[in-house]
């Protein structure tokens, strides 16, 4: 019972997709969602119809903009290591944590956010390049420590 009590704490329980758009767009305008959440559908002829067709035929974009509804506009502090699993409406927020004030964006900040995401990217890929090169460095025969010698 006690998981029903903070679900309902959610700022998503009984928000619909439309209304949830609405809002964003209202507040933060097309150009912002788009540099945040880098979803055509905010760029790409945007209209909050479209946009509402998009989301709801697309899970991972739909999630995205969920999520950003929460920690950006809702202001609410990041989720629970548990929590990040779960699609954002299924996530449980503490009774504690209030919804705060719309957080203050940016097209600059935007950029600033892009650029730190692709160099983490990239520091990503080059760390997952040189784990698989140095294992094939050992052995460049997957059967090479069955050959007897």
């Amino acid at each position: 019972m006690t998981d029903d009590i903070n679900y309902k704490n959610n700022p998503l329980n009984g928000v619909g997709l439309k209304a949830l758009v609405t809002e964003l767009v209202e507040h933060y305008g097309f150009d912002i969602l788009y540099a945040y959440l880098n979803i055509n559908c905010f760029k790409t002829n945007p209209s909050t119809a479209s946009s509402i067709k998009f989301l709801k035929n697309t899970k991972w974009a739909r999630e995205k903009v969920e999520a950003f509804y929460l920690y950006q506009y809702k202001n609410l502090p990041q989720p629970a290591s548990n929590q990040l699993h779960l699609s954002p409406r299924d996530r449980i927020v503490p009774d504690d944590q209030k919804p705060g004030q719309p957080a203050e964006l940016s097209l600059e900040n935007a950029e600033q956010l892009r650029e730190q995401r692709v160099k983490k990217a990239a520091e990503y890929d080059q760390k997952k390049r040189n784990r698989s090169t140095s294992s094939s460095k050992s052995s460049n025969d997957p059967w090479g420590q069955w050959k007897k010698s």
